[in-house]
């Protein structure tokens, strides 16, 4: 399981959205061979004086990256690449402008579908 927010501010972010879900959804199925469709995006667009951030430009954007515990720190370091190249690419987003951060938690402190997150039967690896 992974879910995704995403945080920056709304007169930059709003009409790219798509291009943002897209974009990282690209990644997360490259490196980490998550199915195309498993797709949890949430923004959080807030407006210019709600995002205080003195260092980066009008398009910083942070991407918090929500999983199942397991990935090898090789995996985890694979999608931040991943993720800064395709920015860079498909959003003309500078690494200066982009911070990524996973965060992990065990299988069990999930619930989905009615069960604790060790007890699904999941179609895609959450230990690369």
């Amino acid at each position: 399981m992974t879910q995704i927010k995403f945080y920056g501010r709304r007169d930059v972010w709003s009409d790219l959205r798509q291009e943002i879900s897209d974009t990282v959804h690209d990644c997360l199925v490259e490196a980490w061979r998550l199915p195309a469709n498993k797709r949890f995006h949430r923004f959080l667009l807030m407006d210019a004086e709600d995002l205080i951030c003195p260092q980066r430009s009008e398009r910083y954007l942070i991407v918090e990256i929500i999983c199942f515990l397991g990935r090898t720190d090789e995996a985890k370091r694979d999608l931040i690449h991943t993720l800064f190249a395709r920015a860079q690419e498909n959003l003309d987003l500078p690494a200066e402008d982009l911070e990524i951060v996973i965060l992990e938690a065990p299988m069990v402190n999930w619930g989905i579908r009615g069960l604790p997150g060790d007890q699904l039967a999941l179609t895609y690896p959450v230990t690369l």
